[in-house]
């Protein structure tokens, strides 16, 4: 018996399945796109460095979100999201791919204010990243029905407008290196999501705006920013 019950965290809809894929934790990519990298004038990281949202974070594709209190520059950041679906840890790069059970586009949304502000500073960036409704997670496709991680198009139109434009083959570490490193710090666990980075064009948004986000083999993830609340 608990004290109170607990918002529930939607399950990810998976194509070909009648049941969802749970999500357990949220890991992201920080500056995995040498050019987004050079946009905020920041050196390319030798090896990938990561952030985490927690859960209660997330919200599926499709929904609206309102703009976020304490911020003036929200920021869209769309990724491809890599769902971890067997234990790995420690492993080597050349076995890294049998731990992804699939694929998935995503939205980083980011309060650059804030984030830049903390980074500054040299605090954490949980202000800027961990924002409520800041992981938006479109459909998950099985990895063998996506096939393998190459130049695929990752695109971001934002009220229809095209603001990123990117392959996937341009991540400056790729999933199997990812999954690598990552899975030397973490025991990683089916529910598990990689959030791998974005490309260069991130910018504001504001209410009333339509965000759409591409990758090629994958279904979109949608977004409606709502009045502040």
């Amino acid at each position: 018996m608990s004290l109170f019950d607990l918002p529930l965290i939607p399950d990810v809809p998976v194509h070909g399945e009648a049941e969802g894929y749970p999500v357990r934790r949220i890991f992201c990519v920080g500056r995995n796109y040498a050019a987004h990298a050079a946009e905020f004038g920041n050196e390319v990281p030798d090896s990938p460095f990561y952030f985490t949202k927690s859960p209660a974070s997330m919200i599926l594709s499709g929904g609206t979100a309102p703009y976020p209190p304490g911020t003036s520059n929200y920021h869209f950041e769309m990724e491809l999201a890599v769902a971890i679906g067997a234990p790995v840890f420690n492993c080597k790069a050349e076995d890294a791919m049998a731990a992804v059970y699939g694929y998935a586009c995503a939205l980083d949304m980011t309060r650059r204010d804030l984030q830049i502000a903390e980074r500054n500073k040299q605090r954490p960036w949980d202000l800027g990243k961990d924002v409520e409704n800041s992981a938006v997670i479109g459909p998950i496709t099985k990895a063998a029905d996506f096939g393998a991680v190459a130049k695929q198009t990752i695109a971001l139109t934002l009220d229809g407008a095209t603001k990123q434009s990117s392959t996937l083959d341009l991540m400056i570490h790729n999933v199997a290196a990812i999954i690598s490193h990552l899975s030397s710090f973490y025991h990683l666990q089916p529910g598990d999501l990689i959030l791998t980075g974005t490309p260069e064009g991130v910018g504001p948004v504001a209410p009333g705006n339509a965000i759409e986000g591409t990758i090629e083999g994958l279904s979109p993830v949608t977004l409606t920013i709502g009045a502040p609340a």
